[in-house]
């Protein structure tokens, strides 16, 4: 039986993208490449549901609870600003942009994880917590290593970013390739434009 690797995820438009890219530049040049792995510009995506490994046969029914679940969600604006490093800034894991995350986002998110764990896949246990990956840092990095990324990013103020209208989900294919991840979007389910009665 032929697997795939996927997930279901929010885009995000071009312009936020490049937003993220000018205004993360200083820290990407302060730290390199060698402490931290960057995410490419276009990879960038709100991951809503990690599916892992699924069977190829089963992509219908995760295409069929998609469309049910997000026309029943309306479309929603996210606001993009600000930076800190998961699990804590003393030891930076993953380096993220936040989000400003409206109750549609967390409405839309517990229903597809619902319409997931219908489908037989497991509940995620850690809470929905909304960022965008900009890079994670290296293992085997120094403490000095860590302290220096620290600094950076205590020296840097992204701000506000911007703002995205969100009017679709997608499930998305992931094959890992040695340069990184190469996404393909499967399917893309629309959000309501307006209130279900």
């Amino acid at each position: 039986m032929s697997q795939l690797r996927a997930f279901i995820a929010i885009e995000i438009p071009l312009n936020i993208q490049d937003a993220i890219q000018r205004k993360t530049a200083r820290l990407r040049q302060t730290l390199g490449s060698d402490l931290v792995r960057w995410a490419p510009a276009q990879n960038m995506h709100l991951t809503i549901k990690f599916l892992g490994e699924i069977a190829a046969s089963h992509v219908d029914f995760l295409k069929q609870m998609l469309a049910r679940e997000a026309d029943s969600h309306i479309q929603f604006d996210l606001q993009f600003g600000g930076l800190g490093s998961y699990p804590t800034s003393r030891r930076p894991h993953i380096l993220w942009v936040g989000l400003h995350a409206p109750a549609e986002l967390a409405s839309l998110q517990k229903s597809i994880e619902a319409g997931t764990s219908r489908l037989g896949y497991e509940q995620e246990e850690l809470v929905f917590s909304p960022h965008l990956t900009i890079g994670r840092v290296r293992q085997n990095v120094s403490p000095a290593d860590l302290a220096k990324i620290r600094t950076a990013m205590d020296n840097i103020q992204l701000g506000n970013i911007g703002t995205a209208r969100v009017d679709s989900v997608h499930l998305i294919k992931s094959d890992l390739q040695p340069n990184g991840p190469v996404y393909t979007k499967l399917f893309s389910a629309p959000l309501s434009k307006q209130k279900k009665r």
